[in-house]
């Protein structure tokens, strides 16, 4: 297999989700000699081309239906085609795939319909009932390589002498406005913190910046980056939505807090609090005591932020994409 192409999308609403475990096989695939090439629509996010282009990653506007995209398919001379959207309509895995080539499908949960030689889901207790070749659980999370390579040996400690630093984002483009209510909990939490939060565009840099910090807390608010692995591995709290996220904050050791922002993390956000990987601080627009409570709690109690740090590392263990590209290669 030589060459691969990639039809997912990203936007202001659908965020960047599909895109980034995209980015995350599309280097696993490079690393080992295969050309990908993105069939995607990028929904105008400036920071999603930006993450194809820094890495030589060729982008090709997204085919309008299946007959542009089998066409697409051959006059690329593709291999294989991986499809991960909630969009696309199943006609055109389907057309790709009577046509003679490999189809993976990422999926969560539900297949949508998508016609697949290989189906991934890479969610907590995920199960698979479509395909010959099934790959179910957090054993096959994607995960990038700039996330991957500050993975710790071992599971880190929260330290007691000094104040917790506090890492909050909400995707690409948190489309649902998440930062603000999530700082102004922060600041209701009564804790020392020392908090980094991501404003994705102007408006949401505004909002935040008129949350007051209490006694003892500050923030910082920064531009969407590409240091954000960075800023995680040091962090001693992350606040993000329990998306796909998740899996890069389980994977590097830290304590976490997640927010389910729209109903289909619904699940994914349940089964992570439950198995103890993450806390959880409710849903976005209706938090209640108990939230603040929680973050107070995660803020001035290092052994519970150990905890939850220790439950996740050993839960992801960062070989996801390496084996989602050995089954995809191991196709003929």
């Amino acid at each position: 297999m030589t060459a691969v192409g990639i039809r997912c999308d990203a936007g202001a609403l659908t965020g960047v989700g599909h895109l980034v475990r995209c980015v995350a096989l599309a280097e696993e695939l490079v690393g080992r000699g295969v050309d990908v090439h993105f069939l995607s629509d990028l929904g105008g996010v400036a920071w999603a081309g930006a993450q194809l282009e820094q890495r030589g990653l060729p982008w090709h506007p997204a085919p309008f239906d299946e007959i542009g995209l089998v066409s697409a398919v051959r006059r690329l001379r593709l291999d294989a085609l991986v499809v991960d959207s909630y969009t696309l309509p199943p006609a055109h895995s389907k057309a790709v795939r009577a046509a003679g080539t490999t189809v993976l499908a990422i999926v969560d949960g539900d297949p949508r319909g998508q016609d697949a030689d290989i189906y991934v889901d890479q969610n907590l207790d995920a199960v698979l009932d479509v395909g010959d070749v099934r790959l179910a659980g957090l054993d096959y999370a994607l995960l990038r390589s700039s996330v991957r390579r500050l993975r710790p040996l071992a599971a880190p400690v929260s330290s007691f002498d000094r104040t917790p630093k506090v890492v909050a984002f909400f995707g690409g483009t948190d489309a649902y406005r998440a930062a603000p209510q999530v700082a102004r909990l922060l600041s209701e939490a009564a804790a020392p913190f020392d908090a980094t939060v991501v404003a994705a565009d102007a408006s949401l840099r505004a909002e935040l910046l008129a949350v007051p910090a209490g006694e003892g807390q500050r923030f910082e608010i920064i531009d969407p980056t590409d240091r954000l692995p960075e800023l995680l591995a040091g962090a001693d709290l992350v606040v993000s939505a329990s998306g796909t996220s998740t899996w890069e904050l389980l994977c590097l050791g830290r304590a976490a807090a997640l927010v389910q922002v729209v109903d289909n993390q619904i699940q994914g956000y349940e089964r992570t609090v439950a198995r103890g990987y993450a806390a959880g601080i409710g849903r976005l627009g209706a938090f209640d005591d108990d939230a603040v409570t929680t973050l107070r709690r995660l803020l001035l109690k290092p052994g519970d932020r150990t905890a939850l740090a220790v439950r996740g590392w050993e839960a992801v263990d960062g070989r996801g994409v390496e084996r989602v590209a050995d089954a995809l290669l191991r196709v003929r």
